[in-house]
């Protein structure tokens, strides 16, 4: 507990540095095409009017429709996904031979082609959202029903005629695809490290899910980040992202814990950060952003890359400030 509650003084710091300076550095890219799989590091990624490209574009459903999480099915956590490295450039279209990679632990090699026409199924399902999706056909179902050992299929998200709008309450006039909430996490490497000074056995970041991770700043202090620029893009920062069980989710063999969210209970919840709100017994780590030039008519030069630099624009005062 002396530990934890040493951390509490950094948690004000912005980390910003003087005018003119970067507060931190993007250290990691990180995307995750199927929702609840493993993500793939990428040395950059482009901006959509939903988030990075690819993000989420995918997710795997019931015999309902429904769509499936690791919050249900850890093993999720087993199944590799590939896509093109060109996928990641700005201007990259498939060609028909361009394909999604999909393996897990005791499977053959499954390819989605990305090029392909579908048929529609309607009558999928996120959490509140529900709409028509893109199936990606008997092979893909029957590869992911013989994994789950239940019926399951791959949908893919249909943009040309769903729009799945982010929580106006927090954040209006944005979008989303198979995302939760929001079109970017952004978590921080000095924010893990401190986590991990407390934890018997420390945990890597993808127990977390963040798209954009950065590293130079103080602990948490991506926490009170409420406009930063990477790389002429204006990102807000709208909403502390309040942690479910995933991060219990061993992401190496699928096992369920307890930790690092038992640890966090005693200085990230927010009995401690929110003391003035509801919500007390949720805990926290990273905050969602929104990408102001999303909202526009497409532009050239959306790319945000490792190695960039962050800087903030403005802060909140402090965690009771931030909405969550």
């Amino acid at each position: 507990m002396e530990k934890a509650a040493s951390f509490l003084s950094s948690l004000l710091g912005g980390g910003e540095g003087p005018a003119g300076e970067p507060a931190a550095t993007v250290a990691s890219i990180l995307i995750y095409p199927i929702k609840s799989c493993r993500g793939v590091s990428v040395p950059q990624a482009p901006v959509t009017s939903t988030g990075f490209r690819w993000d989420r574009q995918w997710v795997v459903v019931n015999a309902k429709g429904r769509a499936l999480t690791q919050r249900v099915e850890p093993k999720m956590a087993l199944v590799e996904v590939e896509l093109p490295p060109a996928a990641f450039d700005e201007d990259w279209q498939p060609t028909p031979d361009s394909c999604l990679v999909i393996r897990a632990p005791g499977m053959d090699t499954l390819k989605v082609p990305l090029a392909a026409e579908h048929a529609t199924l309607d009558d999928v399902s996120v959490w509140e959202w529900s709409g028509s999706a893109y199936d990606e056909g008997a092979e893909a179902a029957e590869w992911l029903s013989a994994y789950f050992g239940k019926p399951s299929r791959l949908v893919r998200f249909k943009e040309e005629s769903e729009i799945r709008p982010t929580n106006p309450e927090y954040a209006q006039g944005y979008k989303i695809t198979f995302t939760d909430c929001f079109p970017f996490l952004i978590a921080s490497q000095g924010s893990l490290d401190a986590l991990n000074e407390l934890l018997k056995e420390p945990v890597p970041i993808n127990r977390f899910r963040p798209n954009i991770l950065v590293d130079g700043c103080h602990p948490y202090a991506e926490d009170l980040w409420k406009t930063i620029k990477i790389n002429k893009l204006t990102f807000d920062g709208v909403k502390l992202c309040d942690r479910c069980k995933v991060p219990t989710v061993n992401q190496e063999n699928g096992m369920l814990g307890t930790e690092p969210t038992e640890t966090m209970l005693t200085f990230r919840s927010g009995e401690v950060l929110r003391p003035s709100h509801e919500n007390k017994h949720k805990v926290y780590f990273g905050q969602n952003l929104v990408c102001k030039e999303s909202v526009s008519a497409k532009g050239k030069g959306r790319v945000v890359k490792v190695g960039d630099p962050v800087y903030v624009l403005q802060t909140y005062p402090s965690c009771d400030e931030v909405p969550a």
